[in-house]
């Protein structure tokens, strides 16, 4: 009988990597603004895995270059989905097997796409009773660090590698439109907001940041509360967010993020999830309100794959009533984030760090 040869394939590191960057730019108009309005998307979801393959890849390469992830060594993140995308691309890149820590959140399709693409998926089970899962799982990502010797987290909240991983974004923005006047960015844990607004900031000193939130996010300083959209906002306070580079900062609601990314899809075949709806929202308000010349440009995080069971599904919106109507056609302004909590589209043009700032001094910053 014949004996079988079994081989190893290898990725091609460069092959896969390719896959990443240089994703498509679209002009957004109507219904969102008139015919003669409109800003442009800059469509992450046409990465591999999303915008978050661009730091998943960077984090992990740096890390090796400095030695503080050896060959082979097992990497582990706490994740509520996209990063863990780019970290298992990462890992066939570098040949790392990598641990993902999540919730049950977890969209159930997410899970299975993880543990297709070699991750393992671990799922805390109950959320910590002051820092939500986010902290559950931070805390069961330092638990899997003791029982790994030599793995390695990339702790995305705090280094500085997931915000230098945005500067090829940016440079994309740059050379497809000319000029920026405007950008606006989800916000959740600051990596990209801060990584593309500082090179932005560098080539158009006057570019104006907006920063987009969920309602019950702690990041500009609202308090906790339970979250339905993932992707955006946080029940921690991520040092990698860039205070100082924001004009003002919007909440959104999740019936309007539903509401955004629907119209999103019958009129312009791209769309995605909680983010993108979040910052279509704001975008569109800014093309409506602002010069007919300024030019708006915005991000899009992902595609609408992995959001086919909420954000698109009938059955889920109707359960956590997502479908009663469309947003207002402008948002609510509060003089600052400790003015009172949000519960709808809001927006606030005093913007300060809620770990550092002093209230008397924030009610008394003048908007920029």
């Amino acid at each position: 009988m014949q004996s079988q040869t079994h081989t190893t394939v290898t990725p091609d590191r460069s092959a896969l990597s390719a896959l990443v960057g240089d994703t498509p730019l679209l002009r957004v108009s109507e219904p969102l603004t008139p015919a003669d309005r409109g800003f442009w998307a800059k469509l992450e979801g046409f990465n591999p895995g999303g915008i978050k393959d661009r730091p998943g890849l960077h984090m992990v390469e740096r890390a090796r270059a400095r030695g503080e992830l050896r060959p082979g060594a097992r990497v582990i993140e706490s994740t509520s989905g996209t990063l863990g995308l780019g970290l298992a691309l990462a890992g066939l890149v570098y040949g790392h097997p990598v641990t993902l820590v999540t919730d049950p959140g977890l969209e159930l399709s997410m899970t299975r796409l993880l543990t297709a693409y070699g991750a393992e998926v671990n799922v805390v089970a109950e959320p910590h009773p002051t820092g939500g899962w986010q902290q559950a799982r931070r805390e069961r990502v330092r638990s899997l660090l003791d029982r790994h010797p030599g793995a390695w987290c990339p702790d995305q909240y705090n280094n500085p590698d997931n915000t230098s991983a945005y500067t090829p974004l940016a440079l994309e923005l740059a050379a497809e439109l000319g000029h920026i006047d405007v950008l606006v960015c989800s916000v959740g844990t600051g990596g990209h907001s801060a990584g593309v607004s500082r090179v932005l900031k560098q080539l158009y000193p006057e570019v104006r940041v907006i920063g987009v939130d969920t309602i019950g996010s702690t990041i500009f300083g609202q308090p906790a509360r339970p979250r339905l959209m993932r992707g955006l906002g946080s029940s921690i306070y991520p040092r990698n967010v860039a205070y100082d580079v924001f004009h003002e900062v919007h909440w959104v609601a999740p019936a309007e993020a539903v509401w955004t990314c629907r119209q999103l899809a019958t009129s312009h075949y791209a769309t995605g999830g909680w983010s993108v709806g979040a910052v279509a929202l704001v975008s569109g308000w800014l093309a409506r309100t602002l010069p007919a010349q300024t030019r708006i440009a915005a991000i899009f995080p992902d595609g609408p794959q992995r959001y086919l069971g909420t954000v698109f599904d009938d059955d889920y919106c109707a359960a956590h009533g997502l479908l009663d109507s469309p947003p207002a056609p402008e948002p609510e302004v509060i003089g600052r984030a400790d003015e009172k909590e949000v519960t709808r589209w809001t927006r606030c043009t005093t913007v300060a760090d809620p770990l550092t700032a002093d209230p008397s001094d924030q009610a008394g910053e003048e908007s920029r």
